[in-house]
Parts: structure tokens; sequence; C-alpha cells
């Protein structure tokens, strides 16, 4: 009995008592045991019943899949709660799945997979079905989207019954007949602007489409890359050094990492390749005074700490509570103690006055249409529109000015975006400089370049002194950054010219 107690203080759950009745497993949890105990080690890493699958990285098996009117009937289901686009399709398939606890895992992929498609898509769905509109007719667009997927001969006449003669005179049109932004799978006013704006238009509007691998951002105070690399290669999943970022590990699957020790102990964050370069521009020194100005759920500033050796001290702000609150268990997590976490009422808040003049690093990670990350977020094409990127134009050029105020003579201040649309990147810098001659624009790139980190020349001719990544041209989601510096006329030079901060970023990039 003594013994059964020890045990019982250590183990997970308490133990079954011997002379209990063992449960009898029901026709389809004895299937998914026997399932599970067929899983490599790998699927058994990712594979978590209770979770909506990530479709994003999920390639179909068309030869595979079995569409079922189960399958039809609640892919019907979830669209017609999605397609309302009235929330985050991530948030409103996960609420979803939830409460479709019936489904088993292949179901749940085949309709995840199925969603996805159908938001990066839906311009073209909504094409081809003409006069019908797809959120009022969910079952006949869900039966549209595995065919177009899958092909119709993988469903059954029994399952598309009556539908079946709309849905093959759908399938009939060709995509080259639709209009180019259709084609495209963008809203017409982004067409527009992207033509005018980028001559690879296409290759962009193609690399928009495919889905978004995982990045993974080192938490270096705890951990190397290569140390974490070992890690994922024991649970037999694959991760390589990213091509541009020293912190960054790229997986080319999508596992359950929230629940590994790896994430639970603060050796790394989920964070796209391209933002994890945003703190690299900001390029914050130990013992510095750093804002965040719109410091969201913190991924930036959290990088910003580890650049700073947990010294100095980082002010995070933002106007959303919910989202800034996420911010305090990530910093335990990471180990820091150097972040200041604090919600303001709009960008003139009375915290923000306390502080002009008196920052050395200020980053604006300024809200934006979020165009850049339409491989994560495809639904964001459809849910933001003209109207709304005019109103938050206003905002970033209010949040610069506002920003610009707590950077101290010789000073830098960031400003960086998740767009790829020159109206809310070059356009607000262009706008500030000229209200601002105090401040100069400041190369990007070789910024970059003295902390080791190298950016095609092909780049730096196209963009000049703005930092611009593009799933096109880098494989990453689309980022904007601009470094203006404060003049300080009392040293006589800038810091762009300052012999000391080169080798004081040399000697940084040498012991990191």
């Amino acid at each position: 009995m003594a013994e059964r107690a020890e045990r019982s203080r250590f183990s997970f759950s308490r133990g079954r008592r011997s002379d209990a009745p063992k449960r009898k497993l029901t026709d389809r949890q004895r299937a998914a045991k026997e399932r599970l105990a067929k899983m490599s080690p790998e699927q058994r890493h990712t594979h978590d019943p209770n979770k909506a699958p990530n479709p994003r990285m999920l390639s179909s098996h068309p030869g595979e899949v079995r569409i079922t009117s189960l399958v039809v009937d609640e892919l019907g289901r979830a669209l017609r709660k999605i397609l309302k686009l009235d929330g985050p399709a991530d948030v409103l398939m996960s609420l979803y799945f939830r409460e479709a606890r019936h489904l088993g895992p292949r179901e749940r992929t085949i309709i995840a997979e199925a969603i996805y498609y159908c938001l990066r898509h839906l311009s073209m769905i909504t094409w081809r079905m003409g006069t019908v509109t797809p959120v009022k007719a969910p079952r006949l667009t869900g039966l549209l989207v595995l065919a177009l997927q899958y092909g119709v001969d993988k469903i059954s006449d029994q399952i598309l019954g009556k539908e079946k003669d709309t849905l093959l005179n759908m399938l009939r049109p060709k995509d080259s007949k639709a209009p180019k932004e259709i084609q495209a799978e963008v809203p017409k006013w982004l067409y527009d602007l992207a033509v005018v704006q980028y001559t690879d238009h296409k290759a962009l509007f193609e690399a928009m489409q495919q889905g978004a691998p995982l990045d993974l951002r080192v938490n270096t105070l705890k951990a190397g890359v290569d140390d974490v690399i070992a890690e994922l290669d024991k649970h037999h999943v694959k991760a390589v050094k990213g091509e541009y970022s020293p912190e960054c590990v790229r997986l080319d699957i999508k596992p359950a990492l929230t629940q590994w020790p790896i994430y639970k102990d603060g050796l790394v964050e989920v964070q796209d390749e391209g933002s994890q370069l945003i703190a690299r521009l900001v390029q914050p020194r130990r013992g510095e005074m750093v804002c965040d100005f719109c410091a969201g759920a913190g991924g930036k500033t959290l990088a910003l700490g580890a650049l700073m050796k947990s010294t100095g001290r980082i002010y995070a702000f933002d106007v959303n509570e919910k989202r800034l609150g996420g911010l305090k268990p990530r910093m335990r997590r990471a180990g820091l103690s150097n972040i200041y976490p604090s919600v303001i009422r709009t960008e003139h808040d009375s915290r923000v006055k306390r502080l002009y003049g008196k920052m050395d690093r200020v980053l604006v990670d300024a809200p934006c249409s979020g165009t850049g990350t339409y491989r994560r977020n495809p639904d964001l094409k459809w849910r933001f529109g003209e109207d709304e990127l005019e109103r938050i134009n206003s905002i970033q050029k209010s949040v610069i000015r506002s920003a610009a105020k707590m950077v101290k003579k010789g000073g830098r201040l960031v400003y960086a975006t998740c767009s790829i649309l020159e109206r809310e990147n070059q356009g607000v810098i262009c706008e500030f400089l000229e209200e601002n001659p105090e401040f100069e624009l400041l190369d990007a790139y070789e910024i970059l370049e003295k902390q080791g980190v190298e950016i095609s020349p092909y780049q730096k001719k196209r963009f000049g002194e703005y930092f611009v990544m593009l799933p096109q041209l880098n494989g990453t989601d689309g980022f904007f950054g601009a470094v203006l510096q404060r003049r300080d006329e009392k040293k006589g030079r800038t810091e762009k010219e300052s012999p000391a901060l080169e080798g004081d970023a040399q000697e940084s990039v040498q012991k990191e």
C-alpha cells in the first residue's frame, strides 16, 4: 500500500482500483487507439485529437480522401459561420471544432483544409457560383470546394443529389475566363494598387496564395539555434536554420508546439523570420531605454528584450488590454525582467508624454492592413476594405508623430508594418520626414549587415534604404521597415557615421 501511495504522488493520474470494472471502448475509440498505435513517433508528437488541425502545412492526398455525407454536411455548417467574415477565421474555426466533438481526426483534417481552400480561393468560387451567394448556400459551396480540391468524381451521386447538375455547371468555366483580380484572388482595390507598385505582381499574388511555414525565434538567453534543432531532431521533426535571422529556425511541419518543453520553458517563440529582423533594425544596446509603441501580444518586445540580455528598460505600450495581457506570462517563460507593459488610451496618453525626449530607441509596429500576412490569414483579404485603408493610414501618421516625440537627440525611431502597400509604408515616412527635418533616414540594410544579416544586393537596389521583405523574394511574410534618427547637432556627427557604433555592433555579434 505504501508503494502504491508513493507512486500516485508522482503520477499524472490517480491509479484505478484493481477491483474496479474496466470501461468498454466504443468502436470509434477502439479504432482511434489502433490508429495511434500505428503512428510513427513524428505523427504521435503532432497528433492532438482535441485541437483543430492546422491546414496551412497539410498536403492533400486525393487518392486517400473519402468524402462522406458527414463531411459535406459539417463543412456546410462550418462555412455558414465562417463566410460571414465577422471575425478571424482561425478563431471561428476553433469554436466550430470545439462544438463538433463527434468528428474524428480524418474528418477534421478534410474540413479544415477545405475551409482554408475556400478562403484562399473565395473570389474564384464566388465567380463560379454566379448569382448564388456562397454564405447563403453553404452546402453547395462546400461541394464546389471539395470538387475543386479533389475532383467531382470523388463525391458520390448519392451525396450530390439534386445539386449535381448545378455543381457541374459551376465547374465548367475555365479560370482564365475570370477577371484578372479574381484570378489573382485579391480584392480589386488591392489588385489595382499592387499592379502599379510591383512589376512582379503575378509572382507576388502566387506567393500570397501559398501556406506559410512555421518559423521559430530561439531565445538566446536560454539556448542556441543548434541546440533547438538538435532537440527537435530527437522528436523526428526536421528543422533548418533561417536564411536571414540569426535566431530563426524553420520547421517543415506544424507540431503541437505549445505542449513541448522547448516552448513551455521559453527556449523558443513562434515568429516569422521577417518579423524577427524588425527587432534587429532597432538594434537595442544593453542598458538602454526602449519603447515598443504598438506592442500588441509582445512578439517583437520579447525579441528586443533578448537582444538587450534582459538589461535596461523596455516600455511596451498598446491600446488593446486583452492582447497586451498575454505578454506577462510570455516574459516569465522567456526569463525577461526588463519589460514594463502598460495599457494606454491613445497615442497621446499621459504615460507617453512623460517619456518625451527620453528614449534611446522607439519601435512603432504600426497598425496596418496586414496585406503582408495573407499567407497565414487569407480571410483578411475579404474582411479588410479600401475604406478601412483610409482610416488606418490616418492612424499610422498620428502614431509615428506621437512616438517620435519620445526619441531623444541621437536616438533611433523604427517604423514597421506587415503591409505591402507604399501608401502605408514609404508614403507615411516621406510625409513624416517633410514635417520633421530633425529626423533623417538611415540605411536599413547597412544596419543589418553590421549584425551579420545579409540581404540580396537586388533588394538593396530595388528598395533603397528601406527594409522590405516579400513572400516571392524571401519566403517570409511581407514586411516594411524604415530606420530614422533624430539629429544631434551638438555631437557634430550622426550615429550612421560613428565608428564607435560599428565596433559595438561587431562586438555584440561576436558575443552572441
